[in-house]
């Protein structure tokens, strides 16, 4: 049984980060229906990543952990995005190259592969990522390694080898103390990221980030879903304007609402 101070200088923590279209972007359909256009688009890091990352870093900086890994999954311009999570204040980076879109399935198996090889104790990931809004990942993570989760995180307290994780539900604030190893998703109200800035910008340029090919890592990564056609929301009438409560009744009672 490792004491105290000995979990303290020894721990872990893996952050997984996504490549996604900036949330700023109003994204538009292919032509052909079959996925988002992103060709010329304005790419991020996933923003419920980027408070996993700021909470990793700020981990570090309490002396609770030594080391962050963070991994990102996907075609050559992820290294980006990696970069970024450096500059932010992780330690290493690695980047598990393939060119397919994978599903939360393959990507729990891709993190459970570099967990295992990485001997981490902690792994955080954004709760879901804002481009298929799948809230999976994390919870596959966790099953396939048979490791406690705590999911939606608004506070974590790390003593020893528990993690004490606060998590918003629909009636009120829940507290959960989970043994370490364990998986943690972050929601919004855990922290404010911050900023990079120039001199970590460059300090990341020279942080060690591994590329692999996503079949070193042995595992099955095939698709099991189809997207059969993607469509844009449709169109909402314009509104109308009434000079009085009068005439908002009339118009309610008009469209059968009243």
């Amino acid at each position: 049984m490792r004491d105290y101070l000995g979990a303290l200088l020894t721990m872990k923590i893996l952050v997984a980060v996504k490549r996604v279209v900036d949330y700023n972007v109003k994204v538009r359909v292919k032509s052909d229906h079959s996925n988002v256009d992103i060709a010329n688009v304005k790419m991020s890091m996933n923003p419920f990543d980027e408070i996993a990352v700021e909470e990793a870093v700020r981990l570090k900086e309490k002396g609770i952990a030594e080391d962050i890994t963070v991994v990102s999954i996907g075609p050559a311009k992820c290294q980006e995005t990696l970069r970024t999570a450096l500059a932010l204040g992780a330690d290493q980076a690695i980047h598990v190259e393939t060119d397919a879109n994978l599903e939360p399935l393959a990507v729990a198996k891709c993190l459970k592969a570099l967990v295992e090889r990485e001997q981490v104790q902690l792994v955080i990931l954004g709760k879901q990522a804002i481009d298929g809004d799948n809230n999976q990942t994390g919870q596959m993570l966790a099953a396939l390694l048979d490791w406690p989760q705590a999911t939606f995180a608004s506070a974590v307290e790390c003593q020893a080898d528990k993690v004490a994780v606060t998590r918003e539900i629909d009636g009120g604030l829940e507290t959960l103390s989970l043994t370490l190893p364990a998986v943690i998703t972050t929601d919004l109200r855990l922290n404010e990221p911050r900023y990079a800035s120039l001199p970590n910008i460059m300090k990341a340029k020279k942080k060690p980030l591994n590329t692999i090919p996503v079949t070193e890592l042995n595992i099955d990564v095939s698709p099991r879903l189809t997207t059969v056609k993607v469509e844009a929301p449709a169109e909402r009438d314009a509104g109308i304007k009434l000079e009085s409560v009068e005439q908002l009744v009339e118009k309610l009672k008009v469209e059968g609402l009243i």
